[in-house]
């Protein structure tokens, strides 16, 4: 007899795969090109925001007699770090930080109270605590914190369904970040917050008609913080109205405007630009779209924002394919954190929206958010490894509660005990209706 696995004349048969398998099989390599995306697509952008730092900040340090590379050594230690938290966040189970969501919440806003208090005052706002040579901004942690917390609160709970569900708790605790930070103020990371969490709760299933009622209470309060605020009360009609104070109040904006539109196509060409010398306010921070759009032209800004598109695709489609609830919503949360923040700072640097003080994801300089974006990548490349294998879970009717169930494959024993007791039960049935007729 030929022995197993073996052909009449020896040739070893070709293992035969089932549908089941296939299907597998491809999951496994969308998932591997989702993350080999991902990982290239921050590390270039990581990459081209140390160029763009040293270039615009580079001339002006030079006039000034300073260090012209300042600023590229400072970010460089910071993208160091940020990219060992992500290796380290990649290899580590992130179903853990289900269990650290409220330390992280807490620790979160007893840092937000500490900035008000003891955060030195910078250009009118204290958002940074000083430790040492190094600056930490708070906010930066705490739209991290409130991503985890949420996922692993939805995780749990089904969708809110109207307003007093909304509100009760993850409308509570997002009002009392959003006070604290347009407290310091920055309400830049309070839209961002906001942002996030839209994108989370539809992935959980939250009705549109009360997401609409939610954002339309949080815009009106929005209002009523701009119109009480001066300075952004002067933000907001300057952005209706940049040219009407070109010298004062829509300053800066006009002097986007003129730097991205003198770029043309090409550019002026890498480290040409004049904007960020003499002219352009937070060319290396807020601004920095608009100083590629000088240098690198209208071809540098296509591939800035085909660069978050492509991340947007690369999450959402981890998201989407995430077995765990809770590994689904908080890799929602960090992409929309990404992608919602580049979307409102390239809106504002191109005048269709109001200026918020909301960084360019990976490149504006900034260590705090730098890192803490950078560990997101981490947990969405875990998400994307660990996420695919997570159990399922059923309904569980036996249950008295409604909760659900691992589910579990049956043994062979088991299965071949209930194929027996069905086909004792067919046999006997066909018994019985033959001796009818």
């Amino acid at each position: 007899m030929a022995q197993r696995g073996m052909s009449l004349g020896g040739v070893p048969r070709r293992e035969r795969r089932t549908p089941l398998a296939f299907r597998e099989s491809g999951r496994m390599r969308r998932r591997e090109l989702d993350s080999r995306l991902l990982i290239l697509v921050t590390l270039a952008l990581v990459a081209f925001g140390l160029v763009m730092v040293y270039s615009a900040t580079s001339a002006a340090a030079a006039v000034g007699g300073k260090d012209p590379s300042y600023y590229l050594k400072r970010q460089g230690i910071y993208a160091a770090l940020g990219i060992v938290l992500m290796v380290m966040a990649q290899r580590w189970d992130y179903r853990r930080l289900r269990a650290l969501a409220p330390p992280l919440v807490l620790g979160s806003l007893v840092l937000l109270v500490a900035v008000l208090v003891i955060g030195p005052a910078i250009n009118g706002a204290r958002r940074w605590i000083s430790l040492g040579p190094a600056v930490f901004q708070p906010s930066e942690l705490a739209k991290l914190a409130v991503a985890i917390w949420a996922a692993a609160y939805l995780s749990r709970n089904p969708a809110p369904r109207d307003l007093r569900e909304l509100w009760r708790p993850i409308g509570a605790l997002t009002a009392v970040f959003c006070v604290l930070l347009i407290l310091e103020p920055d309400m830049g990371t309070a839209i961002a917050l906001l942002v996030m969490l839209i994108g989370m709760l539809l992935v959980a299933g939250t009705p549109t008609r009360t997401l609409a009622a939610g954002v339309s209470i949080a815009a009106a309060l929005g209002t009523v913080a701009i119109y009480l605020e001066p300075y952004r009360r002067a933000r907001f009609f300057a952005f209706l109205h940049p040219w009407k104070d070109a010298q004062g109040t829509g300053f800066q904006i006009v002097q986007a405007m003129i730097g991205m539109g003198s770029g043309h196509f090409f550019g002026v060409g890498l480290g040409q630009g004049v904007q960020k010398i003499f002219y352009l306010p937070e060319a290396h921070t807020d601004m920095m779209l608009a100083n590629i759009g000088e240098e690198l032209g209208l071809l540098g800004v296509a591939a800035v924002i085909g660069a978050y598109a492509l991340f947007a695709y690369a999450g959402l489609d981890i998201a989407t394919r995430c077995k765990d609830p809770f590994g689904k919503r908080l890799a929602t949360g960090l992409t929309v954190l990404v992608c919602g923040q580049a979307a409102i700072n390239i809106l504002a640097v191109m005048g269709s929206a109001p200026l918020t003080g909301i960084p360019l994801p990976f490149l504006s300089y900034g260590g705090s958010s730098l890192v803490v974006l950078l560990a997101g990548v981490g947990i969405l490349l875990n998400i994307a490894h660990r996420g695919g294998a997570a159990a399922a879970s059923v309904p569980d009717r036996s249950r008295g509660n409604g909760r659900s169930r691992t589910a579990v494959a049956r043994s062979r024993g088991s299965a071949d005990r209930a194929r027996r007791a069905r086909d004792v039960r067919r046999v006997a049935g066909s018994r019985r209706s033959a001796a009818r007729s």
